[in-house]
């Protein structure tokens, strides 16, 4: 239970995918001028990530890893269009639901919703997963353990890019009726403000010590 907690706290706060891989920009700029977009969308980007990453490792424990038991021949060649593939899937899926019974929520988010699929923060994530082999949680392995631990990691790592664009996204609605200086107006303040966030998460980096 203690390596379930530390992995969620991990992946959500101390090593936050947008604030400190910076990971996923594109949309945590785009889309953080009002918090229902940006809790919308972080909503969508954790369930993309968490279902991506679960699958691909699945396929990747059961067909692409060397040693796989359904291994026909070495694939590892094709696993970033594999992942990208997946990913593209469940966008598609999401974009389908999010049309239908959120017509306005559709329109407000715009490009930014087909736009999840070239998200490198949720590719980063089914890497990160794949790449782990040796790592402290061994998000690689095989087994059930294996695939609770990249449960964990996908659903927190996408909660921590929500937590993120939130935040950003309630600044920015205060900085809409706050006096700023014309030369920091628009993009200024924004990368400033996206700044000061990523050095305050800094502040948790000793958590995982």
């Amino acid at each position: 239970m203690g390596t379930i907690v530390l992995i969620a706290l991990t992946a959500a706060i101390i090593n936050n995918f947008v604030l400190y891989y910076f990971l996923g920009i594109c949309p945590f700029i785009g889309v953080s001028r009002q918090v229902s977009m940006a809790v919308g969308m972080g909503l969508a980007v954790t369930f993309v990530m968490t279902v991506s990453a679960t699958v691909t490792w699945v396929i990747n424990n059961l067909i692409l890893a060397a040693g796989a038991p359904l291994v026909i021949a070495d694939l590892s060649f094709i696993k970033y269009v594999i992942f990208i593939m997946v990913i593209a899937g469940m966008v598609q899926l999401v974009e389908m639901y999010v049309r239908k019974f959120y017509p306005g929520l559709y329109k407000s988010f715009g490009i930014f919703l087909p736009l999840i699929t070239t998200n490198c923060s949720i590719l980063g994530c089914c890497l990160l997963v794949d790449l782990d082999k040796n790592g402290w949680f061994a998000l690689a392995q095989a087994g059930p353990i294996g695939l609770l631990h990249t449960i964990v990691f996908a659903l927190a790592a996408g909660g921590g890019f929500a937590l993120a664009i939130t935040l950003m996204a309630g600044i920015r609605e205060e900085l809409d009726v706050a006096d700023v200086p014309r030369p920091l107006r628009g993009a200024g303040i924004t990368l400033l403000v996206a700044g000061i966030l990523a050095m305050a998460f800094m502040g948790f980096a000793g958590m995982g010590r």
